[in-house]
């Protein structure tokens, strides 16, 4: 799993069938303060993040592991909202 940022959206009018009706978001890893770094992924979004949430994606075949994208041609998914991160019983970033 790979802590991201929701940063902006794609939209692709034509696709595989399978992913019809997949929201399309541009995740940017980010490091434990919150900074974003220059790498992005195009995750489908499973649980309804929203741009500039902190959000957890999964990449490669368990990417396909959610209710969302099972059976489907997906490498990256937004399995989760973050709503607080704590490191060494420092809280790093709370939603």
């Amino acid at each position: 799993m790979t802590l991201g940022k929701v940063t902006g959206t794609v939209v692709a009018t034509q696709k595989d069938e399978k992913l019809i009706g997949s929201k399309l978001m541009i995740v940017q890893d980010v490091n434990l303060n919150g900074e974003v770094d220059r790498k992005y992924t195009v995750a489908v979004d499973a649980v309804g993040a929203g741009i500039g949430e902190i959000v957890l994606i999964a990449t490669g075949s368990s990417a396909r592991q959610t209710q969302v994208t099972s059976n489907k041609p997906v490498d990256a998914v937004i399995m989760a909202i973050v709503d607080t991160v704590e490191v060494c019983g420092k809280v790093r970033y709370h939603k």
